[in-house]
């Protein structure tokens, strides 16, 4: 259709057929880089976290979820825009203090802190470490001891609030593992106040991620603030509350195919055009969590992360077979559930554009399962998904991945690893290298 204009989504669209990232063709980058390759846009990263900067007021902690994507030069990126982190282990501690995020905005979370990571995160001076056990709290007290210096502590509190989501990414329902019940909450802060090394500083709920409603969030936070207000009742004043993070991003990106029905007649396409795949924004998020406690006289941190970085990427993959297998169509690509793991693990639905759109002269559409070489029926990236027909030696740009993608990767089957690259206006900087055989070794 010769008057035809297509769409993409966000910083990924098409010129003359051919899709871009930012102002680099995809199939350039493929043919620079190989496949597969992660592919991400910095406007997109940065204008994410500018957003959360701007609402949420330079009185607000913003902790950067470093399990989301912890590739170093996006980590130094968001330092640099003025972002804190959230990390969960030691590994993602190192990451954050080598990518220049201060201490003062590190908080530290999970369920299983290992003695010598407590033991960084106090050498590094960490604004809070996030007690979600007694158990825990008594080995940081213990810690802390015998390095003669204050820990400052928050815990982490169970509200049991529904959400809907994929049951593994619900986090905040009384019989999930995070955090403690309200009672024990009281009670390890009051233990904290009490201890000469330990610092009561905050409170934190975090109640799953990838939820697209706001009233679970504004129900939460309101939650901290009852729970903070009966802890100030009782002698001790916390400095802030962690809202956490969670807010669900838009995988559906609608009918991206056709802009213009007829020649010099365009039609704006909306991005998605059903109401029912948007997710919140980022403005109305924040507003909606900040709302309660600061107007409670309360700090303000969130741990936002998929919601910064999901959109910035895509996974370009390419085409090695296609296969007729009874009512079935199989697209094989050179992508498999070691590079992006989601489909495989919760059922994860993300958009795939073909690269070069002018396939689709070849014929009508097509109904493929999009499935990787690994030796798993769960193996697939896409299942019954209509696409132009395919032929080997075709590029697929698998959306949405910047979040959850490499930083899930494995070795699984002896794949390797692949490139990530950052793209800014013109300018692409490759990120991190392609495995080789040789790392399998390592």
């Amino acid at each position: 259709m010769s008057g035809s204009k297509l769409a993409g989504y966000g910083r990924f669209q098409y010129q003359h057929n051919q899709l871009f990232c930012e102002d680099v063709p995809l199939a350039q980058l493929a043919a620079t880089e190989g496949t597969p390759l992660y592919v991400y846009s910095q406007s997109t990263l940065l204008d994410n976290a500018q957003a959360y900067l701007k609402q949420a007021g330079e009185q607000a902690l913003v902790c950067y979820a470093v399990k989301a994507n912890g590739n170093p030069s996006i980590l130094r990126l968001l330092a640099q825009a003025g972002l804190g982190a959230d990390v969960t282990s030691g590994g993602e501690l190192f990451l954050a203090l080598h990518a220049g995020f201060t201490p003062d905005k590190i908080i530290y979370s999970g369920v299983g802190k290992l003695r010598h990571e407590i033991e960084a995160a106090l050498e590094a001076n960490i604004r809070a470490l996030h007690v979600e056990s007694a158990m825990e709290l008594e080995q940081i007290a213990a810690i802390a001891t015998e390095r003669q210096q204050i820990a400052r502590i928050g815990v982490r509190v169970n509200p049991d609030i529904p959400v809907e989501t994929h049951p593994y990414i619900s986090t905040g329902a009384a019989q999930h593992k995070f955090g403690v019940s309200p009672g024990t909450a009281v009670s390890l802060l009051h233990t904290a106040a009490q201890h000469p090394w330990l610092q009561p500083v905050g409170l934190a709920a975090h109640i799953g991620s990838q939820i697209k409603a706001l009233e679970p969030f504004a129900a939460s936070a309101n939650f901290l603030v009852g729970l903070a207000d009966e802890l100030a009742s009782g002698g001790i004043r916390l400095d802030y509350l962690d809202v956490g993070g969670g807010l669900g991003v838009t995988y559906e990106i609608g009918d991206w195919r056709l802009a213009v029905d007829e020649p010099g007649k365009e039609s704006p396409i909306s991005q998605p055009q059903a109401a029912h795949l948007q997710s919140p924004t980022i403005e109305s998020w924040v507003t909606a969590v900040s709302k309660p406690i600061q107007t409670a006289g309360y700090g303000l941190v969130m741990e936002p992360g998929r919601s910064i970085v999901a959109e910035a990427g895509v996974l370009l993959t390419q085409v090695v077979y296609t296969k007729p297998q009874g009512k079935k169509q199989f697209a094989i690509v050179d992508a498999a559930m070691n590079d992006l793991l989601r489909p495989s693990l919760y059922g994860a639905y993300h958009e795939i554009l073909p690269v070069d759109f002018t396939q689709r002269r070849r014929g009508a559409e097509v109904s493929y399962d999009v499935v990787g070489p690994i030796c798993e029926t769960g193996d697939f990236l896409a299942k019954d998904r209509a696409l132009p027909p395919l032929a080997p030696g075709d590029l697929l740009a698998i959306t949405h991945v910047g979040a959850y993608g490499f930083a899930m990767s494995s070795n699984y089957n002896g794949r390797l690893r692949p490139a990530e690259v950052l793209v800014s206006g013109s300018q692409t900087h490759l990120i991190r290298q392609r495995q080789t055989y040789q790392h399998l070794l390592g």
